[in-house]
């Protein structure tokens, strides 16, 4: 709930009015700037330098998944940049949704963490075409309440099949965190290698944890509300939901020295081919939430790591250890990057979730 009411609040104190389109919900602001989003990131927070600048924020509208987010776009919702993340760049582009981005218009584009833009297929393609701005960074991880779970019985990522947990156990209704804690839970940490044999294995581990689901979250407030309310007390979450938790006092950690791991994401802003607003605020929104005066903001509130790295080095280390970022190289030599998947095996594993999700 602190994460719905502090957001609305936000909205309500800048004079934004609020409506629900055919895109979902939405915040009304500059019309001549409409960026298709995940809900909670019109924050403003994340973007003063554009509302000093144009007296407002841009108008948000909102999807619950990237492929919800995909096939609006597709079938004609227009909008002028998107929030994709690794693993859906590479399917938007190919359908012919997005733009170039032109660097030369993104200040401290060359700040951008190198770790982040040597990742295959994500900010550029073969040919060195520039499509996507890396921004936001973090995990998909074990999240329990400490007060009614053992943390020595969730060692290992299998505890999410282990009976004990019935009913007390919450995960995203998104197919890549989804098969993501499924790949790690069969030890394959590589997903863009795996073979029919791995996804029956885990297909098959994902209906075991269907067994103890109690629910699926969609969105962050949904997970908060569920942990703060004591309804689950181990989930496979984004780390702003251990954050907001933990900052409210709640006995909620977030657990990453599992033995099979985490996952890891990044997302980020794409510009849409047929953008039909302003391309000067188009730019001016990528160079504020660019900005390194956002990191502190992003990872002492959110959890989540910036890609800027002047911008993280610039964040208290204290923070930094608390929030798990202080040694990145030990961050990241357990995890499955949530790579770009083939698109034969996405599709395979979104047809296999929804039947998992209706008990078949």
């Amino acid at each position: 709930m602190r994460e719905l009411t502090r957001r609305l609040s936000m909205k309500l104190a800048l004079g934004g009015a609020l409506w629900v389109s055919a895109a979902g919900l939405a915040s009304a602001a500059d019309k001549d700037l409409v960026i298709f989003d995940w809900a909670g990131y019109e924050d403003p927070a994340f973007h003063p330098a554009y509302a000093e600048k144009h007296g407002d924020s841009p108008t948000f509208t909102f999807f619950g998944d990237e492929d919800e987010a995909f096939e609006k776009t597709r079938s004609g919702f227009k909008a002028d940049l998107g929030h994709p993340c690794s693993q859906s760049v590479v399917k938007w582009r190919e359908a012919g949704l997005l733009q170039p981005l032109d660097t030369s218009k993104i200040t401290g584009w060359n700040d951008l963490n190198p770790g982040i833009m040597a990742m295959k297929n994500l900010a550029t393609d073969e040919n060195g075409t520039v499509w996507f701005m890396p921004w936001d960074w973090g995990n998909t991880a074990v999240t329990f309440n400490s007060e009614k779970v053992d943390e020595k019985d969730i060692q290992s990522l299998k505890a999410f099949a282990d009976p004990k947990f019935e009913g007390r156990v919450s995960i995203g209704d998104n197919v890549d965190d989804a098969y993501a804690l499924a790949s790690l839970a069969i030890g394959l940490r590589d997903w863009t290698q795996m073979t029919d044999e791995q996804f029956k294995q885990a297909s098959d581990f994902l209906r075991q944890v269907h067994k103890n689901v109690r629910l699926y979250w969609t969105d962050n407030t949904e997970i908060v509300q569920a942990m703060s309310g004591g309804e689950v007390e181990l989930a496979w979450a984004w780390n702003d939901a251990a954050t907001q938790l933990a900052n409210d006092g709640a006995p909620v950690k977030m657990k990453r020295d599992t033995d099979e791991g985490i996952s890891t994401w990044v997302c980020g802003y794409v510009r849409y081919k047929d953008a039909p607003g302003s391309e000067e605020k188009a730019y001016d929104y990528l160079n504020a939430v660019n900005d390194p005066a956002i990191a502190g903001y992003l990872v002492g509130d959110w959890g989540y790591g910036q890609a800027n790295a002047k911008g993280m080095a610039s964040v208290d280390p204290a923070v930094l250890e608390e929030k798990g970022y202080a040694d990145v190289d030990k961050f990241l030599d357990k995890t499955l990057f949530q790579s770009p998947l083939p698109n034969e095996l996405k599709l395979k594993m979104i047809a296999e979730f929804e039947k998992i999700k209706a008990g078949y």
